[in-house]
């Protein structure tokens, strides 16, 4: 039996802690006078409610769940604005690059009671899967940046386009066309310049992103057309000096 009180943070996720399956340990954040805990905050994966709530709101006291078997963390905070109740969502590993999480969806928390044997049944069936799924995902796209970034990728003027051939890396691949690059049949990658203000600041967005993987950008034009070879001149008509006979 659990003597805490439940509609309590701290005791709430205690209690959630011990219900979720395998090992989880609970360390409560507490308030100490409107301190903002933006060191988890900033590593809060989602783009729902939780999210609203935090940029809303804030936080000033929190738990911060940790399965000690693959340091998965969830954080639970309240869910402010409503009468009782807990939201729970992932926090993001800290281990992986920015551009890892490119294409990946975010795992959105959930809105949970204050019951925690019913929040634990919603995190098991709902969270914690979709959680999964989303870490797979990113450290794909990990895997796929480590193993074939290039130092510097070239882009070339054609015309009013840029264009670069199509790289290895299946991360990087997909960051070009993020940026607004279309494949075309000749293995290349073409950024249109129907809108020159747009392709400019895809190729600054694309550099700064490029930046972080420690990629660098190159920009050349296409080479000159080589010049028509020069045709050999007649030969001049000469008048022969002998006298004829």
């Amino acid at each position: 039996m659990h003597d805490t009180d439940p509609s309590d943070l701290e005791s709430f996720a205690t209690i959630l802690a011990g219900e979720l399956p395998g090992r989880w340990t609970s360390q409560y954040h507490p308030d100490h006078g409107g301190t903002d805990y933006d060191h988890l905050t900033t590593a809060v994966w989602d783009m729902d409610q939780t999210a609203h709530t935090i940029a809303t709101h804030g936080i000033t006291h929190c738990a911060v769940l940790t399965r000690t078997d693959d340091d998965t963390r969830l954080l639970v905070i309240d869910h402010l604005g409503q009468a009782e109740g807990f939201l729970v969502a992932a926090l993001a590993p800290a281990d992986l690059p920015d551009a890892a999480y490119t294409g990946v969806r975010e795992p959105d928390g959930l809105a949970v009671p204050a019951d925690p044997f019913h929040a634990a049944e919603a995190t098991t069936l709902h969270l914690l899967p979709r959680y999964a799924d989303a870490l797979a995902h990113a450290r794909r796209n990990a895997a796929a940046l480590d193993a074939s970034l290039p130092e510097q990728i070239d882009l070339t003027w054609a015309d009013d386009a840029l264009t670069t051939p199509v790289p290895d890396s299946v991360a990087l691949a997909r960051l070009l066309t993020e940026h607004g690059f279309i494949p075309t049949r000749q293995d290349r990658l073409v950024l249109p310049g129907d809108d020159t203000a747009v392709q400019a600041q895809s190729v600054r967005a694309l550099g700064a992103r490029l930046a972080e993987l420690g990629v660098g950008v190159g920009m050349r034009h296409p080479a000159p057309p080589a010049p028509a070879s020069a045709r050999p001149l007649p030969a001049r008509a000469t008048t022969s000096s002998a006298r004829s006979r």
